[in-house]
């Protein structure tokens, strides 16, 4: 695993406009089919819409982002620095998000991630995520795993969200 450059711990906060411009450019060297300023302004601006920001050392490191729809709690897009890993900024952002999709009242989390992405894949069953079906060309060229984590809100849930948080303090790979 590459180690990163960063020497500060990463923090994780609420992304604002302010941010969009370096958001944007992790945006565009990450994704094949990247998001438009626009869409981004308009996710921000809309009520039932959670994004965040991972930075450390007066860089951007990462983001991500949720959308809440009762129940549901559906995580819209996850993205880390490539130069930054060995953070864990995966984990450390989807804590966040399983703790604000619990917040809000949320009983499940669903995402869909590339077929070809084995590591995000790995991460997310980590965090009780089980395939559930498929999205042929969902990205274009690429299908799409459509992964749940059922029972969010249950003891259960909160030990293995304590049991990964305290996995990330103790600096465990």
């Amino acid at each position: 695993m590459a180690r990163s450059n960063v020497v500060t711990a990463p923090a994780v906060r609420s992304m604002t406009s302010d941010d969009l411009s370096r958001v944007l450019e992790l945006e565009n060297s990450t994704f094949p089919q990247p998001w438009s300023p626009g869409v981004f302004r308009d996710e921000l601006a809309l009520d039932n819409r959670r994004y965040m920001v991972a930075e450390a050392d007066d860089r951007l490191l990462g983001y991500a982002g949720l959308m809440l729809l009762g129940e549901d709690a559906h995580v819209t897009t996850i993205a880390a620095a490539p130069d930054a890993r060995g953070l864990r900024l995966g984990t450390r952002l989807m804590l966040e998000l399983a703790q604000m999709a619990m917040a809000s009242g949320a009983r499940h989390l669903t995402l869909e991630v590339r077929m070809s992405n084995e590591r995000a894949r790995d991460l997310y069953r980590r965090f009780g995520f089980a395939p559930v079906g498929l999205r042929k060309n969902y990205y274009r060229n690429e299908d799409a795993l459509v992964m749940w984590a059922t029972d969010i809100d249950t003891p259960e849930y909160a030990a293995r969200l304590a049991e990964i948080r305290a996995s990330l303090e103790a600096g465990d790979e």
